[in-house]
């Protein structure tokens, strides 16, 4: 089993990289899903949420408002240490643990684990990965998607990727890198290209 850590920056691509590794055979572990989970009600991450910023953040179902959670956090740096500071280490174990399960399952061929900060906020063997993929996208070409996507100010938009560490910062700490600045096409040939070298490539 050889386990490959996939990062990048916001709209710069991750997801449609990640889509592709699961279409090739890849099992695929998704931090965003993790995250969702691991703040569900009764979950402790949820617990210390409330607490920290108030029952004002919860819909009327008592789930998170993750709207407004977001709409927060990117604006104001001291709640996103705080909320990062809270759901980190839960995502962090949760998929540590979904690591382990498939080590200790004698799991064959490449899992890719999908984490967003993979390189903005520990080691990278906190997720015990055994190579790193960066997805870069040109820096007008991740804000005119952002904007579009989100349907997002200019302004906004520009927090939002502020709010993150700079991807040109991460490509030197990548085994690899996934220029996504082009068509869906032109992404798709790069992964395959890699997908064949990690394939072929003893764990």
């Amino acid at each position: 089993m050889k386990v490959i850590g996939l990062t990048g920056g916001i709209a710069s691509g991750k997801s449609l990289v990640a889509g592709i590794f699961k279409e090739l055979g890849a099992d695929v572990i998704d931090a965003d899903r993790v995250a969702r989970a691991v703040v569900q009600p009764g979950r402790p991450a949820y617990e210390e949420i409330v607490a920290a910023f108030g029952p004002t953040m919860l819909l009327p179902d008592g789930s998170l408002n993750r709207q407004r959670l977001g709409d927060l956090i990117f604006r104001d740096p001291e709640a996103r240490t705080r909320l990062n500071a809270i759901t980190h280490k839960y995502i962090r174990a949760e998929i540590q643990a979904e690591i382990a399960r498939r080590r200790a399952a004698g799991t064959h061929g490449i899992v890719v684990v999908d984490v967003p900060l993979l390189l903005d906020k520990a080691p990278r063997n906190t997720y015990d990965v055994d190579a790193v993929v960066v997805v870069f996208a040109d820096p007008d070409v991740q804000l005119a998607r952002l904007i579009e996507r989100e349907n997002l100010s200019k302004e906004q938009a520009i927090s939002r990727i502020m709010a993150q560490r700079p991807l040109a910062e991460k490509i030197p700490e990548a085994d690899w890198v996934i220029d996504n600045s082009g068509t869906p096409d032109e992404t798709r040939r790069q992964v395959e290209a890699l997908w064949e070298k990690l394939t072929r490539t003893p764990p």
